[in-house]
């Protein structure tokens, strides 16, 4: 739930950064750098306390589990979500502050699935 407060709020921030600039893909480039930074702060905190709590030597290889968490996040994150971004706001008129929303709602329980599946192989 952290995480989704995060890049929601790394999205909008980024949104109201372009404002000024007036760009059409501006929702694109937000949930982009949103993506990025979310997941790196998501590994944070899941590497510390959610899947790896009591596994020897498991801390050894965290650059594998950070890549295959970007891997993962990346079906979500950036496809997934500048998809129906697109759909959301050019096609169906919805507002770019309430559309990251909508993707949360789909996304968040595939990568839970994922990341508890592979990512961190639990």
């Amino acid at each position: 739930m952290c995480n989704t407060l995060v890049s929601y709020l790394l999205n909008i921030g980024v949104l109201l950064v372009l404002k000024s600039f007036s760009l059409a893909c501006d929702y694109i480039i937000a949930n982009t750098v949103a993506f990025l930074l979310s997941v790196l702060w998501s590994f944070y905190w899941n590497e510390r306390f959610v899947f790896t709590k009591n596994k020897e030597g498991y801390r050894s290889n965290w650059w594998v589990r950070l890549l295959k968490m970007y891997l993962s996040y990346s079906f979500t994150g950036i496809i997934l979500n500048n998809v129906l971004s697109c759909v959301w706001i050019s096609l169906l008129g919805i507002s770019k502050l309430i559309a990251p929303l909508i993707n949360s709602a789909v996304g968040v329980p595939i990568n839970y699935v994922i990341n508890k599946k592979w990512t961190f192989e639990e």
